[in-house]
This record gives C-alpha cells, structure tokens and sequence, in this order.
C-alpha cells in the first residue's frame, strides 16, 4: 500500500439517524458528540438522532452535525491505528481535515461551521439565489453558458464545484441559474438539476459570508497542520497555519476544485482513499476521477468494521 487519504464529505449527506451505532457502542463517539453539544450550546445529537429532517437539513445544523459525525469517523479509525498520510474534505468537509491534521480544535471547528452555515444563509435573502448540478458536458460550455446567462438575465451564475468529470454544479442568482440550466439542458447535459439548496455557495454572492467567517477566524487558534491538507481553494498541498486561514475565508466565496484536490492527493502518493462521514459521495467522485483509486468508507458500524477489515488485511 502507498499513502492513504482521508477525504470528508460536505453538506448533503446528512440523514436522521447518523452517527447513534457509533454512540451506542463507542465511548469516543459519546464524547465528542457530548463536546459538540458543549460548544454549541444546544443538543446536535439530539438532532442527529432523531431530527426532525427539516431542522436538519438547516445549513447552521447540517454543517456542525456532518462535522460531527466526520471526526467521530476519523477518531475511531485512529483508535485502530489507521491514520492519514494526508487529508482533504469537500467544501464543509475542509474543516473536519483540518481538525484530523491538527490544525483547528474539534471544539473551535464545531463552533465556526455552525456560524459559517448561518453566515452563508443570511448573506442572500432564501429565493434569490441558487445552485443546480450538470452532469455530462464540459467545463468550457457550461462556463459559456452561465456568461450568456448572466448577460442576459442581469444576474449572477458561475461554476463552483468541479467535482469529477462529467459533474460541475453551478452557482449564483436564482433566475441566471434557472436560465443556465436550461440552456445547458439543450446543449446536451445529460441532467441539469436545479438542488433543493437555499443559498448559491461558493459563488461571489457568498462574500459578505467570507468577510464574517474572516472575523471569526481571527478570533480561534490556528495551528501548522501536522499532515498535509488539500485546499479547495487552491486545490494544492497546505501546511502553514497562516496559508491555510487565508484559502478558508476564500472557500467560501470560491469554488470548489475538487479534482484537482484528489489529483493533487494521488500526485503525494494517496493510492487509498477512506470516506469519513456520513454517505459516499466521494468514493463516487473518486470513480469517476480515477477508477484506479481505492475508495472506502466509513459512516456506520458496518461500513467501519468492513474498512478495518480491509486495512487488516493489506498490512
């Protein structure tokens, strides 16, 4: 085996439920679901376990509790002595690296996501912004038509995620959205799905959010991180402190460049990529990114025992 990643996983894979196997057996999983609780001075367990999916699905709850839920992964997988070489997450999931590299406190990281989501809520009033996702053209056409669009609504529409090959999601102004998406649509997408999201993340809209997170960030300790971590912003290694503060507060008006952030974790030596969190969407990604990579995942007590297992196995 060469270098093993740890990736974590953003906002949308959140379910009621996740993350109760993990409380009920693991004394790791009730302590830091105990310290998120502390920090947010109200109950993200509770919300985990039980809901309802409507408050869960509120950016200011979905961030802390997918936080959550990622370093109860990460955690329970250094217990077993499996560990990263190097690490990266998806947007949200940038912020649950940084606490598996040792940058941020699990305490500060629950606290600043929680205020990111509500940053980012409040930065575009729900109903004038958007996102949808396009799957099957490329980058030069969907960027062509987000400019037509733009142009011809007055608005705003971007990409923002290149997630894989074949999957970019847009970003801006409900109607420039709206109209890229169709046009899209004509121009051969095999899908150009309007997201059932309340705010165009990651899109130039999204700056009163970065100036917010900005202060926010001033006031939390930043360290070196002691393993690489992959910027979504840069989409390059990142080790400084200082470095690393600078591209948050981008990220959250930036896009996403995911693919370059894997490429960039196979370029260290990352042949094996673990999952941690809730869902699969990046061993999705990695599928059509390289199919040469080795994807796991671990979200629930079976899919942990089945890693463990695997890495049982190779070593």
């Amino acid at each position: 085996m060469n270098k093993l990643a740890f990736v974590f996983p953003g906002q949308g894979a959140q379910a009621v439920g996740m993350g109760k196997d993990f409380y009920d057996k693991y004394e790791t999983a009730r302590k830091l679901f105990a310290e998120a609780d502390e920090a947010l001075g109200y109950s993200i367990r509770e919300m985990c376990f039980e809901g309802p999916a409507e408050d869960l699905k509120l950016t200011a709850n979905t961030q802390p509790a997918i936080l959550t839920m990622s370093v109860i992964a990460y955690a329970l997988l250094k217990e077993q002595g499996v560990e990263p070489d190097i690490t990266g997450g998806h947007s949200l999931g940038e912020y649950a690296a940084l606490v598996a590299a040792g940058v941020l406190s699990f305490q500060d990281a629950v606290v600043l996501v929680h205020k990111r989501g509500q940053y980012m809520q409040e930065a575009v009033p729900v109903g004038e912004g958007g996102m949808a996702a396009i799957i099957g053209l490329d980058d030069a056409t969907i960027q062509k038509a987000c400019d037509e669009a733009a142009a011809r609504t007055k608005g705003q529409v971007l990409p923002v995620n290149y997630n894989c090959p074949g999957q970019t999601v847009i970003a801006g102004s409900t109607a420039a959205v709206e109209a890229a998406a169709a046009a899209l649509k004509e121009a051969g997408a095999k899908r150009a799905l309007v997201l059932p999201v309340s705010a165009p993340f990651h899109s130039p809209l999204m700056q009163p959010a970065a100036e917010k997170l900005a202060a926010e960030l001033d006031k939390v300790t930043l360290h070196d991180a002691n393993i690489p971590v992959v910027s979504n912003y840069t989409g390059k290694l990142e080790t400084s402190a200082a470095d690393i503060k600078t591209n948050l507060v981008a990220q959250a008006d930036h896009p996403v460049q995911w693919i370059q952030c894997v490429r960039t974790m196979q370029d260290f030596g990352a042949d094996t990529f673990v999952e941690a969190g809730p869902g699969k969407t990046l061993c999705g990604f990695n599928r059509r990114i390289d199919k040469a990579i080795k994807s796991l995942n671990v979200g629930d007590e079976a899919s942990l025992q089945k890693t463990l297992d695997y890495f049982k196995e190779v070593r």
